[in-house]
């Protein structure tokens, strides 16, 4: 099953600004809807969508996915009313890197997971691939969370763009949203 997130005139959430952090940003709209689908989407003329599967996490050790299992909230809390959507595609370079190199330069040096810990269970996220898709991004991170938390998200984004692994990064684009229900 796939996610597509749908940006145009109509859709559960509302978009409050789109940033590009990275190259090129992406066309305007005033909504976006979030949908599970059983096959990819044609390109609209009445927006962009972006297609993402949610897969097993990766670069992770045992040790640290019960720890994010144990701490990590669920999308869809009726406090989190914010949200973001940052697709992200990484370089070439980053690419070519085998796994253990890049976990080495994810979690050792980035320190990806540790650091983001903190951050649990106030933000609830998701990652979706979408490289394998033939989509303009690699991944399509989501993030939900309460407006109490809006500084706390803003902390783990900043820290996250001040590390190595992000120094790999050739598009980014951050998709700021409120619920609109």
């Amino acid at each position: 099953m796939f996610t597509t997130f749908t940006a145009g005139d109509a859709g559960s959430w509302q978009i409050l600004r789109i940033t590009p952090v990275t190259g090129d940003s992406l066309a305007p709209a005033s909504h976006l809807a979030v949908a599970p689908v059983a096959t990819l989407p044609a390109a609209s003329a009445a927006g962009w969508p972006l297609t993402g599967v949610a897969s097993h996490v990766r670069y992770v050790e045992r040790t640290e996915k019960t720890a994010l299992v144990a701490v990590q909230a669920g999308l869809g809390r009726p406090d989190a009313t914010l949200a973001a959507l940052i697709p992200i595609r990484k370089s070439t370079a980053w690419w070519e890197l085998t796994q253990e190199e890049r976990r080495r330069i994810f979690e050792d040096k980035s320190q990806h997971i540790a650091a983001s810990m903190k951050y649990l269970p106030a933000i609830a996220r998701q990652l979706y691939h979408a490289r394998d898709l033939g989509q303009p991004f690699d991944f399509l991170t989501w993030f939900e969370f309460a407006p109490e938390h809006a500084q706390v998200f803003e902390d783990l984004v900043g820290m996250l763009r001040a590390t190595e692994e992000w120094r790999f990064v050739e598009r980014e684009v951050d998709v700021r949203l409120r619920r609109a229900d």
